[in-house]
Formats: C-alpha cells, sequence, structure tokens
C-alpha cells in the first residue's frame, strides 16, 4: 500500500500535479485524505475551545473512555465505532453533569474514566474472539478506512462544526469568564454539559485517524500553538484549522512514500510545530487577551 521514495534524480517531465494525481489513483488514498481533512477541520475548530477551557484531560478522557465503549461494540456484536460514540456521550454527560465548573473537575473525569475503564476490561474478558477491531483505534487506522467510514466522519464533523457555530458566542463568553457568563443568564452548567458532548462526537471521528493514544496531536496542540500565537478568536480558530490540516496532508503524503506510521507522523510533526511556537514570543497576557474581550464578548467576537 506504500510506495517507496525513489533514490534516483527526478524525471525532467515530472510535476506536482502529475505526483498528486498518481498520489490519489489509489482508494484508499482518496478515503484518508478524506477523512483526514474532515477530522483536521472539526478537530481544529472544536480544540480551540477545549484548549480555550482548560478541557485538555477531559478530551484525552473522553477517547479512552470511547475506547472502553468500543471494546463493548466488539464483545456484544455491533460496531466498535457505534460503543465509541456512545459510551462517549455517556462520559460527557457524567463528567459534565458532576462536574460543576470547568476549574477543579479532574478528580470527576477521573472517577468517571476509572469506571468505564474498568467496565471496558470487562467487555473484553467476555470477548473470546479476534478483539482486533477495538484495538486498531488505539493508534488510528486512517489508511484502512472505508467509504462507510468516510460518510460517519463527514456526519460528524458536519454536525460537530455546525453545533459550536450555533452556541459560538455564548460559548465563548462563559469560556472566557464562566462567573461573569452566569451572572447575565448564560446557562453555563448545560452549555458546559452541550460542549462536551461535542468534544464526545469529535473525538469519535479523530479517534479512527490518529488513535486513543494520540488524540492531544489534534484536539490540543493546534488550539495550544493558536493560543500562543493568536490575538483574536477568529483568527485562532483559522490558525488551528490550517496546522491541523498541515499536519494531517503531511502525514499522509510522507507515509505514501516511506514506511512510516501516518500517526506517528503527525502527532510529531504537531509536536514540533509547537516546539517552534514556544520560541515566539507570546502575543496576548492570556487566552485571546481575556481582559479584552471579556465580558463584552458576548456581542463582540
Amino acid at each position: 500500500m506504500v510506495r517507496l521514495l525513489a533514490t534516483t534524480a527526478p524525471h525532467p517531465s515530472w510535476n506536482l500535479l502529475d505526483d498528486v494525481g498518481q498520489l490519489l489513483h489509489y482508494p484508499f488514498m482518496r478515503h484518508a485524505f478524506a477523512a483526514g481533512t474532515i477530522v483536521a477541520v472539526l478537530a481544529g475548530v472544536v480544540g480551540y475551545f477545549v484548549v480555550l477551557r482548560q478541557s485538555s484531560f477531559a478530551a484525552h478522557a473522553l477517547s479512552e473512555i470511547g475506547f472502553a465503549g468500543a471494546s463493548g461494540g466488539v464483545a456484544f456484536g455491533f460496531s466498535a465505532v457505534y460503543g465509541l460514540l456512545g459510551m462517549s456521550l455517556i462520559g460527557a454527560v457524567l463528567i459534565g453533569a458532576l462536574g460543576k465548573r470547568l476549574r477543579g473537575r479532574d478528580a470527576v473525569i477521573g472517577s468517571v474514566l476509572a469506571m468505564c475503564l474498568g467496565l471496558g476490561s470487562y467487555f473484553l474478558t467476555r470477548y473470546q474472539g479476534n478483539a482486533s477491531g477495538a484495538f486498531s483505534l488505539l493508534f488510528g487506522q486512517i489508511l484502512g478506512i472505508s467509504v462507510h467510514d468516510v460518510w460517519i466522519i463527514a456526519i460528524c464533523g458536519a454536525l460537530t462544526v455546525g453545533l459550536i457555530a450555533a452556541l459560538y458566542r455564548p460559548l465563548l463568553f462563559a469560556s472566557l469568564d464562566e462567573d461573569v457568563a452566569e451572572a447575565r443568564g448564560i446557562p453555563v452548567r448545560a452549555l458546559s454539559i452541550g460542549f462536551l458532548v461535542i468534544v464526545a462526537v469529535a473525538v469519535t471521528a479523530a479517534v479512527q485517524v490518529v488513535g486513543v493514544l494520540l488524540i492531544f496531536s489534534l484536539l490540543v496542540i493546534p488550539g495550544a500553538i493558536a493560543e500562543r500565537l493568536c490575538r483574536t478568536p477568529g483568527r485562532a480558530i483559522a490558525l488551528c484549522v490550517a496546522t491541523s490540516l498541515l499536519f494531517v496532508w503531511s502525514g499522509l503524503v510522507i507515509t505514501y512514500y516511506t514506511n512510516f506510521p501516518v500517526g506517528f507522523l503527525i502527532t510529531s510533526f504537531a509536536f514540533v510545530a509547537y516546539l517552534l511556537a514556544r520560541l515566539v514570543p507570546s502575543s496576548s497576557s492570556g487566552p485571546v487577551e481575556r481582559a479584552r474581550l471579556s465580558p463584552d464578548v458576548s456581542t463582540k467576537t
């Protein structure tokens, strides 16, 4: 499936369009690029708010909770992806309902995560066959994605981006200053649960590309880079999407020419970009200049 890079000098008639056409000649590469592009966009949009709301641990926990659901799907004879989505949604509701505030929610997340992982281990003991469908989600399976999987990811992506667009202003306001947002009548608890449900849907899509163990590469690192380099939410989200696309596309292209795993490449590119961003002086004193945006962010974005 993977073509080795030629060591000879390029032919004089070589051009970029021909090489891209050859790369996309294979159905598995077309599926991988389609799924990777969708995931990069939704991870960029959602990841910005994950970092802004200090919910990186929650995003990672939801991916592991989802793996427990994937194990249940395999154990009881239905799709591992549907099991992943179902358990992630349950975990999101539990974390959002039990954790009242953004800060101090780690104990709640850890408790829910421990319970779900224990449940996942029980599911695995109930299944006597080959559980490769669940274990493949640990590191992603982007080169094995089918047309059906692409459609599932596309539906998840459209739903996720649509919900973020609908909740953008109150979500941004509550992310910057929960207390002021609540005082102005924004339902902070319901909004928090809703956002975690959105993250659960995004995790379901992203896990199929980078896997449970590498979820930080797309849901956290682009947001961390944008938070450091950008002064406004719009620019930060645009940078998140752009960097996510760059990481995914670069990883797929290099995987096509080499034997490196695509998940390793995506996470490596993301981490190197984060290290480079750390060398640049921060553009603001806090996430998107809290003092400048809050509390008027509900009307000025």
